[in-house]
Formats: structure tokens, sequence, C-alpha cells
């Protein structure tokens, strides 16, 4: 490794590290927020995600589905979430004649509504978005997904600056001298550390890039199955005009129909569509299974509720179910609390990169005067 290329590297290094800094810090700490999202918001809002008392046995779904639909005036429909633990609350998404997207949680035993909250105004709604958005739309996509893009490069770029020219050296390079100068501090920590968490974070930023870019999705799917076009998850609806037979108990002889397919243990969402030519998509999360977000589908007529066809998980192209497990790897939820852990803390390792690197170049522009 030449001298002259080492500086170039370490030129780019700097100023992409100076052009990212900002979007990087916040991008880590929603990141990092993230990663525990489900237990932070049970843990702010118990009453949302459990119920008081277990009662003897659940309801029809559809007994308080009806019953929000006219007490909160919900005009469509989107989602229904029930859970295999039983002191789960049931979850269900709708939007309301002022076209804002509430969330309710209920009470499967009592029917009982726990908890509204419009998902725009909820906290992780906003953390999110500005991890996704920079709550800037489609324009804060495109900026993350490059800052992701340069935050990659500057992962591989800092283990090459890292390297030790001579093997005696590399000791030094994988300690922090925690009794020497602030400067000296500042510096192995952001190295030292850096090289540690080099193959996390590198993971954590590339699997980001597919809620950035389009191309990075599609690239997935030609690598796994030969082609850039992604499977459609959508059946189209055999039936065009609402049914007027008996729909007392419509959405619940759904949830027991996938019962009755898919008989493991799982949490099913039912997925209501918004245009009319679309089937109702249920999806069973097996819950059997060691690693995260193995679901399968089934699909039902959104007038009539008859069942239409199932898509097992084991039917899914390749493609299919790496994109399925990007989303447990990016979060670190891939293996449960051991990871997610580990993902927390290089998330927040990675939130002080751009300061200790900041504070790196202040010193030596200093020195350089």
């Amino acid at each position: 490794m030449t001298k002259t290329f080492k500086k170039s590297i370490g030129l780019l290094h700097l100023w992409l590290g100076l052009a990212s800094g900002l979007i990087v810090f916040i991008v880590a700490l929603t990141g990092s927020l993230l990663v525990f999202e489900d237990e932070i918001d049970a843990c702010i809002n118990p009453e949302f995600y459990k119920v008081s008392t277990i009662g003897t046995k659940k309801i029809p779904v559809d007994l308080y589905v009806n019953a929000i639909q006219k007490k909160y005036q919900i005009t469509k429909l989107d989602r229904i979430q029930t859970y295999n633990d039983p002191e789960r609350t049931v979850i269900i998404s709708g939007t309301d004649a002022g076209k804002e997207n509430q969330i309710f949680s209920v009470d499967p035993y009592t029917g009982k509504v726990l908890g509204t909250v419009s998902k725009k105004n909820r906290f992780f709604s906003v953390v999110l978005d500005l991890h996704r958005h920079l709550i800037l739309g489609e324009t804060g996509k495109f900026i993350t997904g490059c800052s992701c893009l340069i935050f990659a490069f500057m992962l591989i770029s800092g283990l090459i600056l890292w390297w030790p020219k001579k093997r005696k050296n590399l000791r030094q390079r994988l300690t922090v001298k925690w009794n020497a100068s602030f400067k000296r501090v500042n510096w192995d920590f952001h190295s030292t550390f850096g090289f540690y968490s080099f193959l996390l974070l590198l993971i954590i930023s590339l699997t980001g890039l597919t809620w950035s870019f389009k191309w990075f999705e599609s690239g997935i799917y030609l690598l796994a199955d030969g082609t850039s076009k992604k499977p459609s998850a959508k059946v189209e609806n055999p039936t065009k005009v609402d049914s007027k037979q008996d729909k007392t108990f419509f959405y619940q002889n759904i949830f027991s129909k996938t019962d009755s397919i898919y008989k493991y243990k799982g949490d099913t969402q039912i997925r209501i569509p918004s245009d009319t030519i679309s089937s109702i998509m249920v999806i069973k999360l097996n819950l059997e299974k060691s690693i995260p977000n193995i679901s399968s589908l089934a699909y039902f007529d959104k007038y009539t509720g008859g069942f239409l066809k199932t898509k097992p998980y084991e039917s899914f192209s390749n493609g299919d179910k790496i994109r399925r497990l990007i989303y447990p790897i990016h979060t670190g939820s891939i293996y449960g609390y051991p990871t997610k852990i580990l993902a927390f803390l290089v998330c927040l390792f990675a939130i002080t990169l751009p300061i200790t690197g900041l504070l790196i170049w202040l010193g030596r522009k200093k020195k350089t005067k």
C-alpha cells in the first residue's frame, strides 16, 4: 500500500466524514432507539400492549372492529393484528373521516379500547421518519441513502487507515491508551473501536440501503432469483361487487380459517387493501422458528370473505426469503437479545464517530496553524 494511496484515502475519509457527519449522527441516534422500539414503547405505554387481566375466552374481533368504526368514524379499515401471547392486546389501524390514520389498542377479552393514537403523532413513527427520511419525504430518503453509502465507504477507508504498516504495531492499534492525552485517547477511541465495530456497522449500513434505493433491492432479487423484478404479493380479487351476505363474523372467520391452514403458533395480521381490485392478505408469523420474520400468507375475497389461495413461506423465491431477513439483520433482532444488544452498542458508537472525527480534524488544523 503506497503512501500516496493512503494519503488520498485519508483525504476522502476526512472530507466525506465532515460532509455526512450530521446525517450519520441523526441516523445512528434514531437507529439506536429503533433497535429496542418494542421494549421502549411497551414500557412507556404498557396499557397499549398488555391487558390488565387475562380472560377465559377472546370475543370475536368483528364485535369491537364494528364498534370502533362507528364510534371513531373509521371510513377505511387498514389492518387487524392479533397475537399468540394471551397478554397482548389486539392492534387495529384505520383511516378516519379526517383522513388521519388512527391506531387502536383493544382488550380481546372484553372488546374495550385501551388506547388510541394518531400514527403520524406516535413517537416511534416520528423517530422512524427521521431515521429514514429526515422528515423530508423523498428528498430526505435520498439524502440518508447517499449518507449510508458514504458511511459504508468511511468504514472501509477507516479500516485501510487503521491497518498498521508493521505487525509489531498491531497490538498498539487494538488498544486504547486511556492514560494518554485527550487527543491521543480520542484518536484511539475513534480508530480502535471503529475496527472492532467495523463488520457490524458495515452490515447495518448496507442493509439500510434497501429502504433508500430501489436499485439495491432489485439487486438482491437479481442475485438471488436471476431477475430484478420483485414478485408481487398482491392477488386480484375475483368478486367486484360488495356482497350482501351476513358479515357478522367476517374477520373472525378469516382468522379462524388462517389458523386451520397454518397450525403453528404465530401472530396474525389481516391487511385490507385500499384499492378495489386486490384481495385481503393475511400474514401469519411463525413463532416456532428460531429466526424472525418467517411468515406464510393466505388470501381472502374482500367482499365475501371467501378463501382464495395460500402462499406458504416454503414457496417464496430465494429473493423474497433474503428480503425478509433484511429487517431483522438491520435491526439486530435476527438472533434475539444478544444481537439486538450488539446492534444497540455499535449504533451508540456510531453516534460518536462524527464527533471524535471532527475533534481529530480540529486538532490537526490547530497543529498545522
